[in-house]
């Protein structure tokens, strides 16, 4: 039962308001204006009456112009408060949205890489603006709407109750038959709803695909397969699309009719009542224009049922967001990790990647010294990247601890660990914005001697300076106007300035050509001395860098030593070096003595 009471939209409809009260005032100010705009509304048949019983009827011309005056009044009145009505809605609407927004960035930037790992970025991207844009609808203008409906359905009751109550008995009689029927049109269209916004979803996650990976379609001359899918899925939408459409169109025409049963009977009672004088016709056209007053709201009720049924389901998708766990955060009484020398510990460490079975890590076991510089190599899924997260807490060990100079990396905060850790991947990632923001990325304050500085050590000085606007160069998105040499120059210079104790190399000069990475093999030299460095190793000349190698297969650690060391003892080792590493013959590396 408490299950089925979640599947209604109230709850997460109200959790939803909750993001008004920020803007309690222009939300207060539109409800009394949705109040005043009522009661100028329910004015209105009574000037009619007058007109008719004391004016027409009657002669007088007084009575004429006093209603005549009175209806352009309420006119006026009702303009004015509609307007104010609508413009603070709106307003409110606006913020809520805004609020929204920045609530769910800012959790998806919080959230662990275990729910990155799982989620698809057309599915957030959906919930950031469609969701968003239907609780905006309902939270502005549609809950309004849906208050004004109701106060106008109150109100029209009550005065039709006071003019004729045995009348108002006969017109009020159809009220709870279309009540009925709009809740089980709420209740059927709901789920139909949550699957538009799925359907939504996936189209946005081919569309982003496709976009990201328009070179590969190009080259592989796939554009036909590409579009086959998109039209897929935007079928898949047209026809969930579809089923809500015939929902409506079904629901409304009961609507109408029992609505028009009720307008008959007060039609057919109301004549009788005229014709034996128990009523004057100005009472009749009143009660008549009542009458249009209590179905108007019922028929906005009818349609805003659907909105309202759209905006439950976004909110539903909009607070999963908000109630995810964070898997990694800090723990109650965490310290700030002040300076370190950059030992690094694993103890017994243990990994299984949340919905897998299988561990990724088992029992790993290894100390690297301040300064060391260690070389992790095995074959692919043997847990090199894994071993690599777990050092800045992308991800918290299943089982055993990392210590940073023999502290339980646990035990602090999470952004004091990371302000001593710089990472360099193996597919540079860059930001829409200049070249001197890219690189000064980690540290927004360094001067422009900084910036120009580690651009050098990373190699990047010169092809920076031979471009138009230098340092200004305005990177395109993900860093396309670039090659992926130069893109991983610019992000080795974006760790470089950020001076970490520990560094994280995943294969950092993969994307280089041999001239390039003889001088990134240089700069790095100089980089490593004084920091624990961690290097995903795939070249030769990476492996001869090291201090040690550590080699993992099926996650475990199975030999540790230098590279002549483990070629000597360790035949896996050999058959790793001679399968998968790349060679380069003999300008992998610069020797020591030649550097």
């Amino acid at each position: 039962m408490k299950e089925r009471r979640r599947d209604l939209p109230w709850h997460d409809l109200t959790r939803a308001l909750g993001f008004l009260r920020p803007y309690a005032a222009p939300s207060l100010a539109a409800f009394v204006s949705v109040l005043l705009m009522t009661v100028a509304t329910l004015f209105a048949p009574q000037f009619i009456r007058l007109l008719i019983d004391r004016g027409i009827t009657a002669g007088s011309w007084r009575w004429i112009l006093f209603s005549t005056a009175g209806l352009l009044g309420v006119a006026v009145v009702r303009g004015l408060f509609t307007f104010l009505h609508g413009y603070l809605a709106e307003k409110a609407g606006q913020g809520v949205a805004f609020d929204l927004r920045n609530a769910i960035y800012e959790k998806l930037q919080n959230l662990s890489f275990s729910y990155h790992d799982r989620a698809q970025t057309g599915q957030l991207m959906t919930r950031v603006t469609s969701d968003v844009e239907n609780i905006r609808t309902f939270t502005g203008q549609g809950f309004l709407v849906f208050t004004s409906s109701l106060l106008t359905l109150v109100g029209t009751a009550a005065v039709l109750l006071w003019m004729q109550w045995l009348l108002a008995l006969v017109a009020l009689a159809a009220i709870p038959a279309i009540f009925v029927v709009l809740g089980l049109f709420v209740s059927r269209v709901l789920p139909l709803f949550r699957d538009i916004q799925v359907r939504l979803a996936a189209l946005n996650t081919v569309l982003q695909e496709n976009l990201a990976g328009v070179a590969v379609v190009k080259a592989f001359a796939r554009e036909p397969y590409e579009l086959a899918r998109y039209e897929a899925a935007n079928r898949d939408l047209l026809n969930e699309g579809l089923k809500v459409v015939r929902a409506l169109a079904s629901t409304l025409p009961y609507v109408f009719v029992i609505a028009n049963l009720g307008s008959l009977g007060v039609v057919w009672v109301g004549g009788d009542r005229v014709i034996s004088g128990h009523m004057s016709l100005g009472d009749l056209v009143a009660f008549n224009a009542y009458l249009s007053f209590l179905l108007m709201p019922i028929f906005q009720l009818a349609f805003l049922s659907s909105t309202l049924s759209r905006a439950g389901a976004s909110s539903r998708r909009v607070f999963e967001i908000l109630d995810a766990e964070v898997e990694v955060r800090d723990r109650a009484g965490a310290i700030e990790l002040g300076r370190i020398e950059g030992r690094v510990t694993f103890e017994g460490v243990g990994f299984r990647y949340v919905g897998q079975e299988g561990a990724v890590l088992q029992d790993v076991s290894f100390d690297v010294e301040p300064g060391e510089t260690v070389a992790l190599l095995g074959t692919t899924g043997s847990g090199k990247s894994t071993i690599i997260n777990l050092i800045p807490r992308f991800y918290d060990p299943t089982e055993g601890v990392v210590r940073v100079d023999g502290v339980d990396i646990r035990d602090v905060t999470v952004k004091s660990l990371r302000a001593h850790v710089g990472i360099v991947l193996q597919e540079a990632v860059l930001f829409g914005g200049t070249l001197r923001e890219n690189i000064a990325y980690g540290r927004p304050d360094a001067s422009a001697e900084e910036v120009e500085a580690a651009a050098r050590t990373a190699q990047a000085h010169d092809f920076i300076s031979d471009l138009p606007d230098g340092y200004e160069s305005v990177v395109g998105e993900r860093g396309v106007t670039l090659s992926g040499g130069q893109r991983q120059r610019v992000s080795i210079a974006r760790t470089l300035l950020v001076d970490p104790r520990i560094l994280l190399l995943d294969d950092a000069t993969s994307a280089v050509d041999v001239e390039t990475e003889v001088r990134l093999q240089l700069a790095l030299r100089e980089l490593m001395k004084g920091r624990t460095s961690f290097v995903i190793a795939q070249r030769l000349s990476t492996v001869r860098l090291a201090n040690r190698v550590i080699l993992i297969d099926e996650g475990r650690v199975v030999g540790q030593g230098t590279h002549d060391e483990l070629l000597r003892t360790i035949p896996l080792y050999g058959e790793i070096v001679d399968t998968e590493l790349v060679r380069q013959g003999e300008v992998g590396i610069v020797p020591e003595e030649a550097a």
